[in-house]
């Protein structure tokens, strides 16, 4: 029997010992695992790396990755020195033998347990401080770059006469490293003490002294820096008073310094300064005197008079000196608050003019005359005939179209511009005829073309007139690359240029398709970014699927925003991105902002908040990026464009006097480009943005008014009204519109609003600014101010007006009956000779149709209302003169007796169709849209007959007699 002990007869084996291959095994399955982890964490960096250096700014990436580093090993070393020195401070300072007593008995075990492993637990505390610490300093890698990079406002505040940058750029920066040195003395402090008390220099319960004299001298030591940065943090209250928030009575949301701080809290500070200063000494002195006496007593000292000086101090000012005299006391203060707010949103230069209101002119031609001047009126809104879009010019299921459209400017075939609607067909994966891996990213990768239509103009069946349409598109805007990479829908990834075609669309002679050929993307040839890739993105068929080949790269970030907010995450981005042709390409326009809290006396507000409205609440893809920030400075300093083929991004510096820019320029520079090299094509269809004209019609409500007196008084509050023509209880959005102010000589494109006052729904202004970029008072806001004595209708009161007459009543319900739905769409106001001029178009969406056709215009004018099939036969029975332009004639009940049989029995025909018309609007069941629509285009036709034959009756002699 062999000797299972081991010996000449076998191996010794030893029980519960894994074997060699098994130990092996395990070794190789944990270094496995540790690359495993090791290469997910790197994927993600990997990935980020290789698509700014794809987009070309591969420096924005280095920047912020270098200063993220850096702060995060230096603070991060800081606190972990600042802790280990401590502790190792107060060990050395341990004393030589321990009192005899139960509380020392029983730290002497916790001694004994952890004296094998001091160093490693010294180690252990000082690295969980220090990545802690760093973590934290590194999210203030923008507050680092704004110190370092900051450059003069050349303003200064009204209180302690210093330039803004020093409240833009150097005070946040100032209290992080005041925060920080307070978080570094509480755990150095809290570290000390412990480590004290474990070796004996601080006693609980044991007899003799409570503490050795080196704990006291330590201890005192590190209170003592506290206290000393509680003096500086004192010194620093007292200018962030100027940019301090607080809730005033008379204004609501403040800041700035008041009365009771600029007379009660700032010399508090002061003098708290001075008591903490004192304080902190006292307690460096204790390394000499040995005693906690005297610093107790300052300490004690210091907290009352916080509570004396800085708290009850100012609250006996409040009451005995301000509020029985509030406004007086106020009003400078309020003086400076309104300056400095109304320079700080751009709306200092902001033209208040006083409107009458109410027309006073009787010449009834000249009105209707000066209504077709006053504004090129748009009756299609983008933000409903969308599903019309999607039904006439989808052409494809997997083709789609924004929810809201947009408005911009093209020229028409005689040279003139005109407001025009427009949409890209954008990729749709939800109409994909089969969704699987290859369908969604490899051969359905991009939409194909714009789709544009005239603003102010409908065709006789209510649908849009189309200057851009088909598949591909044809039309005015020429010829330029129709493939869309990348769009507002945009948001999975592609795999192009590879093996795979794509398809551009199908039609009678079969699929149409093609291969990317533009730089864009991550090339995929590389087997580690494939790897990367596939791990990122969760998607192994990405690492050996067959249909990546040479030259396949990936496509993401697609939309224009996140593109833009990527490559500059300094900037604020607006909600609204819109497409443009620009010299053969569709270029994504998107605005940004730079901002900053840091403005002293400036009110303060929420972007998320002043920019919502109904178009916000109903899609949340036009909300503003950064939607809780809270600023009290903007600018829109940047324009950008996206290619909508390559995704190339620009950014183009607009406002060239903005220090906030020009700082982010210095931290990121290369990154913005020059103003001077916007091509005049791109500057054509630039254009003021909305969310910068929303936060700002926010601030108006309130800061239209220069006089503190008159601001104290809360008289002249207005509000933004809710959209009539929207359930969801939000605020109208601004409209773009062609229109011509009272002191303007000719039509601007511009952005327009309206005002009520405060909880009532009359009308109390209305505000435009130029948006067109190439006029010299592009970003000039103007305001009329209707008078306070009369009452001028606002929306809500001119939608009631619609809604209240009973011919029109009458006409909606039969518009709505069985299952069609009556939309209104964009209520607009003009301008017009001294009074306001309200246009609505009316939408019908139902029966057969499913999507929305213009059927009627409101338009009201001084009092009377008009609710017709066009907008020039609506502006005819309003102003009850013809206009200059063109309308179909009225027929009446029977054809006019004319000598011309082809005249007369056109008109007849004309009249039949009429007829057939309302008898298709009356059916049981509801409107017979496809009968109306049949009706419409007979009655055209039949007046097109009736002009051409009577144009020939008309016709003069020539030269030669005839």
């Amino acid at each position: 029997m062999p000797d299972r002990g081991g010996g000449p007869t076998g191996p010794r084996i030893r029980a519960g010992r894994p074997s060699r291959r098994v130990r092996t095994l395990l070794v190789t399955l944990g270094v496995l695992a540790v690359l495993g982890m090791a290469f997910t964490m790197f994927a993600g960096f990997w990935t980020d790396w290789l698509w700014y250096r794809s987009v070309h700014y591969s420096s924005v990436f280095t920047t912020t990755l270098s200063t993220k580093i850096g702060l995060f090993f230096v603070f991060g070393l800081l606190m972990a020195l600042a802790v280990g020195v401590n502790i190792w401070l107060a060990h050395r300072l341990r004393p030589p033998l321990s009192a005899m007593s139960m509380e020392q008995q029983s730290l002497d075990r916790y001694r004994m347990a952890i004296a094998p492993y001091k160093k490693w637990l010294l180690l252990a505390v000082t690295a969980l401080v220090g990545l802690i610490a760093g973590a934290s300093a590194s999210s203030q890698w923008r507050t680092w770059l704004m110190w370092v990079n900051g450059v003069p406002f050349h303003e200064k505040d009204p209180q302690f006469h210093l330039d803004i940058s020093f409240y833009a750029f150097d005070l946040p920066w100032y209290r992080f490293l005041l925060g920080f040195g307070f978080a570094a003395a509480i755990l150095s402090l809290i570290a000390a003490a412990l480590t004290h008390y474990l070796y004996g220099g601080l006693r609980v319960t044991s007899p003799g002294a409570r503490a050795t004299a080196a704990a006291t001298g330590h201890l005192s030591v590190l209170l003592g820096i506290f206290v000393a940065l509680k003096a500086v943090a004192y010194w620093l209250d007292r200018y962030g008073l100027a940019v301090k928030s607080s809730d005033f009575k008379a204004t609501g949301n403040w800041t700035g310094l008041r009365y009771v701080d600029a007379n009660a809290y700032l010399p508090a500070k002061t003098i708290l300064f001075c008591i903490a200063v004192i304080c902190a000494l006292l307690f460096f002195a204790t390394l000499w005197r040995r005693t906690w006496q005297l610093p107790v007593i300052g300490f004690g000292l210091m907290v009352l008079s916080a509570i004396l000086i800085g708290g009850l101090y100012p609250a006996i000012v409040q009451k005995f000196q301000v509020q029985p005299n509030e406004q007086a006391k106020e009003a400078p203060y309020v003086q400076k608050n309104l300056k400095a707010t109304r320079e700080a949103y751009g709306i200092d230069d902001t033209k208040v003019s006083e409107y009458a209101g109410k027309s006073t002119t009787t010449d009834k031609i000249k009105l209707r005359n000066d209504a077709n001047d006053a504004a090129s009126i748009r009756i299609i809104d983008p933000n409903v005939v969308s599903p019309t879009f999607q039904q006439l010019q989808q052409m494809k299921n997997y083709y789609g179209f924004p929810t809201n459209l947009d408005v911009d400017r093209y020229p028409t075939k005689d040279g003139k511009e005109q407001d025009t609607v427009l949409g890209l067909r954008e990729l749709n994966l939800d109409g994909i005829p089969k969704n699987n891996w290859i369908n969604d990213h490899f051969r359905y990768t991009h939409g194909y073309g714009v789709v544009a239509a005239k603003g102010t103009e409908a065709d006789s069946n209510g649908e849009p007139v189309f200057t851009e349409s088909d598949l591909p598109s044809r039309g005015d805007l020429g010829t330029y690359e129709q493939r869309v990479y990348y769009g507002e829908k945009t948001t999975t990834y592609s795999i192009v240029g590879g093996p795979q075609k794509e398809i551009d669309y199908s039609d009678d002679s079969g699929e149409k398709t093609t291969s990317y050929v533009g730089r864009s993307g991550v090339n995929l040839d590389n087997p580690l970014n494939r790897a990367a890739y596939a791990l990122s993105f969760n998607e192994p068929q990405i690492l050996y699927s067959g249909a990546i080949g040479k030259g396949s790269r990936i496509l993401y970030n697609r939309t224009p925003k996140e593109r833009v907010e990527a490559v500059a995450p300094w900037l604020t981005i607006d909600g609204d991105a819109y497409p443009a042709v620009v010299k053969g390409r569709i270029q994504w326009i998107v605005d940004a902002y730079t901002t900053s809290n840091g403005y002293p006396y400036s009110s303060r507000t929420t972007l998320g908040d002043t920019t919502a409205d109904s178009l916000t609440a109903t899609n949340n893809s036009r909300a503003v990026v950064a939607q809780q920030n809270q600023v009290n400075y903007i600018r829109n300093s940047v324009k950008a464009t996206v290619d909508a083929y390559t995704g190339e991004i620009k950014l183009y510096q607009w406002d060239t006097h903005d220090p906030v820019l020009k700082t982010w320029m210095k931290a990121f520079p290369g990154t913005v480009k020059a103003k001077s090299t916007i091509s005049a094509d791109l500057m054509d269809h630039l254009r003021y943005p909305q969310d910068l004209f929303k936060v700002q019609r926010e601030l108006l409500t309130r800061y239209h008014v220069t006089d503190a007196q008159t601001f104290l008084s809360g008289s002249e509050v207005w509000q933004v009204p809710d959209d009539p023509a929207n359930d969801s209880g939000s605020a109208v959005p601004p409209y773009y519109l062609s229109m011509k102010m009272p002191d303007q000589t000719a039509q601007a494109f511009s952005l327009t609003t309206t005002f009520t006052p405060n909880g009532r729904d009359n009308l109390s202004a209305f505000m435009a600014v130029d948006s067109d970029p190439r006029a010299s008072d592009y970003g000039k806001i103007r305001v009329l101010k209707l008078p306070t004595s009369t009452t001028v209708d606002g929306p809500k009161q001119v939608q009631s007006q619609f809604n209240s007459e009973s011919a029109i009543a009458e006409t909606i319900s039969l518009l709505s009956r069985g299952h069609s739905k009556v939309e209104y769409g964009n209520l607009l106001t003009v301008p017009l000779d001294g009074g306001l001029l309200y246009v609505e178009p009316v939408y019908v969406r139902g029966g057969s149709l499913k999507y929305p056709l213009l059927r009627k215009v409101l338009v009201t004018y001084g009092g009377k209302t008009a609710f017709e099939d066009t907008l020039d036969a609506a502006l005819d029975d309003v102003f009850g003169v013809k206009g200059t332009t063109t309308t179909p004639p009225d027929t009446g009940t029977n054809p006019p007796d004319t000598g011309n049989p082809t005249v007369k029995q056109a008109l007849a025909d004309a009249q039949k169709a009429i007829d057939a018309g309302k008898e298709a609007l009356q059916q049981p069941d509801g409107p017979d849209w496809d009968a109306y629509a049949k009706a419409q285009k007979d009655l055209e036709a039949a007046l097109k007959r009736a002009q051409d034959a009577q144009s020939k009756t008309e016709k003069p002699s020539g030269k030669n007699g005839s």
